[in-house]
């Protein structure tokens, strides 16, 4: 088993209580079909493999969304903009990209407003899409009061979620890590992470601070 195969199995083993896993958990209400955690998990390990040995930059936030992970598989990054047609949804790696909520839950499919921000802040700033990595220190969704709704992790699950963390990082040895974040950078220092910089979070009214902080890093 390569460890990347390592790492993702490491991902869809993971169970909490109010924590839903993307790449093993079926979400019956908004999924579009038992195949889709499936559908997400080599979503994801396409999207990882186009990177190794490739990366420049990883941009570590706090907890995958409703509105991103929950549905793409891919941190930071919304099924609506996978789907795309053109130039631009070629960014995110090759061969077939598929959505995987149901079409009468969101019609166009569900779009992250900090997925928008993050990739487009990064290609303005002339960077391809394989040039950097988007991740987060809790990769799974903390559900709040309904499956469709966010919250912050609890300590405990940060710290259930630490060796996955770690076993990112491992992938892209040396690669400068940006934390995305006060949560991020916090839990980053806990684990004696070096991080290159630290930026606001875009999202409830970040995104103004997150460009100006990335503009200050990759200029």
């Amino acid at each position: 088993m390569t460890p990347l195969d390592s790492f993702l199995a490491t991902l869809a083993a993971f169970h909490r209580p109010r924590v839903f896993n993307p790449w093993a958990d079926c979400d019956r209400a908004n999924d579009f079909g038992p195949e889709a955690p499936a559908i997400r998990r080599e979503q994801l390990r396409r999207y990882l493999a186009e990177r190794l040995g490739r990366a420049r930059v990883l941009l570590v936030a706090e907890a995958a969304g409703y509105q991103g992970a929950k549905f793409s598989g891919i941190a930071m990054t919304s099924e609506r903009q996978l789907v795309a047609s053109g130039e631009i949804a070629s960014d995110f790696f090759d061969g077939p990209r598929r959505r995987t909520s149901r079409e009468s839950v969101r019609p166009a499919g569900f779009t992250e407003p900090t997925a928008t921000i993050v990739w487009g802040k990064m290609r303005e700033a002339g960077l391809a899409g394989r040039d950097w990595v988007n991740w987060n220190t809790f990769a799974w969704h903390p559900q709040g009061a309904t499956a469709l709704r966010n919250r912050t992790p609890t300590p405990e699950e940060f710290r259930a979620g630490l060796a996955a963390l770690q076993a990112f990082l491992a992938l892209f040895p040396k690669v400068p890590v940006v934390a995305v974040g006060e949560k991020a950078r916090g839990i980053l220092a806990e684990l004696a992470v070096p991080v290159a910089a630290a930026v606001r979070h875009p999202a409830n009214g970040g995104a103004t601070a997150f460009r100006q902080g990335m503009e200050q890093f990759l200029g």
